[in-house]
């Protein structure tokens, strides 16, 4: 139970931590120091190489919580856990959706250097990262308060 403890959290602080730097430190620096010719494929090679990392977590995140959730006692047991697994699933829908929608328009445009429709689908990815974050934010929060309340 323990490992799947440490391998639920690993992969929820690679992603949720990868997602504050990206939106709360990287966004705000390559907006400022960039023009739309640099800064679209940066994201796009940005993202190239972390969504591998995502996958991976919502994998780990995936296979130690439900392992877990049998070991608590299944659906029967405390209610925390069924906010933080909806959470969680609302939370990889959400990223499937920028993976295989807005980042694969990125990666398309940005190679044709269609800055406009680039810049379009970079905006699509923030606003669902910027949900994701506050979702991971809660969900981490529901998870160490959920048991003590």
């Amino acid at each position: 139970m323990k490992i799947a403890l440490w391998l639920h959290l690993l992969g929820v602080v690679v992603w949720v931590g990868g997602m504050f730097f990206a939106y709360m430190a990287m966004r705000p620096a390559a907006t400022k120091l960039l023009e739309p010719a640099q800064r679209l494929p940066l994201w796009a090679a940005t993202f190239t190489h972390f969504f591998p990392w995502v996958w991976t977590s919502v994998a780990l995140i995936l296979v130690s919580g439900i392992y877990m959730l049998v070991n608590l006692g299944g659906f029967s047991g405390p209610h925390y856990i069924h906010v933080m697994m909806l959470l969680g699933i609302v939370m990889m829908l959400i990223f499937g959706h920028v993976y295989f929608a807005p980042f694969r328009k990125l990666k398309r445009y940005s190679a044709l250097k269609d800055w406009p429709q680039a810049g379009s689908a970079l905006n699509q990815i923030r606003m669902l990262v910027g949900i994701n974050l506050l979702l991971g934010i809660v969900t981490v929060t529901v998870a160490s308060v959920g048991a003590v309340l």
